[in-house]
């Protein structure tokens, strides 16, 4: 009796919280974990060079996860073990992102110019900085969007007559030389976790009750409607040698009655759902997407 009452309760919440809406209709944001980036470059190497504080990776760091928070399209993960974990590709699913971006510095160049006439002098500083980034999708393991750019930044000072500004060493440069690289890529980004469909899947199934992966924070409330696939056959292709996962078949449609969890690590959604019967011992065979 208590089983039934429990989703009774669920059912009467929904009715009460629920705002009719389409998961189709919306964007759900997709978790990524930002790895920490290298400096590839000797810039700033001496004796004493400690990898793990080098300034210019934090920095590359920083900078990109501001510009990809500002999109309002992503849940940044913070990772710590993140470097272990893409080397072990059967791991990537625990990850707990849908994808994760590995950069580099790959080129750093700071010059100084000065041009010395009677009555003035000018001294431009100028910093040229290379980026590379790789986005994997961690539900394959596999590459998805691989490019690098250049960013350029310089800053001019004048003098004429002993007047005018003086040309000291302008650490901030660097910044915006890499920021400039950065901003050539983070669209492409962008572009590339969003065109995919976003994925969550069935945690368990109890008493009619489907719990699933993803909440608020993402974007998911109650009375969104989601599709539900049981996936494709996993093909080799004799080519490249890859298994290819073919498109998988709708077997019905879930939706939110309520979204519990206060951090993205640990949200989940309790769902009512309609369709073909679910395999309660082969719920990894499923995957709920918002295309």
């Amino acid at each position: 009796m208590r089983k039934y009452l429990k989703f009774a309760i669920i059912i009467v919440l929904a009715v009460i919280c629920s705002i009719p809406c389409h998961g189709q209709d919306k964007t759900i944001k997709r978790k990524v974990a930002i790895g920490r980036f290298s400096n590839e470059t000797q810039y700033g190497k001496g004796l004493f060079y400690d990898k793990d504080n080098d300034p210019m990776r934090k920095q590359a760091l920083d900078i990109l996860s501001t510009k990809l928070a500002a999109t309002g399209k992503f849940i940044l993960l913070e990772r710590e073990d993140l470097e272990i974990l893409v080397k072990e590709s059967e791991k990537m699913d625990k990850i707990g992102a849908d994808y994760i971006i590995l950069g580099s510095i790959t080129e750093f160049g700071r010059k100084n110019e000065g041009h010395n006439k009677v009555f003035s002098s000018t001294k431009t500083q100028t910093v040229e900085a290379g980026v590379s980034v790789r986005l994997v999708e961690t539900s394959s393991g596999l590459i998805i969007y691989s490019d690098e750019a250049k960013g350029y930044a310089e800053t001019t000072t004048k003098q004429t007559l002993g007047i005018g500004g003086s040309a000291g060493y302008d650490a901030t440069l660097s910044d915006k030389a890499i920021e400039m690289a950065l901003n050539q890529l983070v669209e492409n980004i962008v572009n590339k976790c969003m065109d995919k469909p976003w994925k969550a899947y069935i945690l368990s199934i109890d008493d009619g009750v489907y719990t699933i992966s993803g909440g608020a924070s993402q974007g998911l409330a109650a009375g969104d409607t989601f599709p539900v696939y049981k996936k494709g056959k996993v093909v080799k292709n004799p080519q490249t040698g890859m298994n290819i996962e073919l498109p998988g078949a709708k077997t019905g449609t879930l939706t939110v009655i309520q979204c519990i969890g206060d951090t993205p690590e640990n949200e989940i959604s309790f769902c009512s759902y309609e369709g073909a019967e679910v395999s309660e011992e082969k719920l990894m065979d499923y995957y709920i997407s918002d295309k």
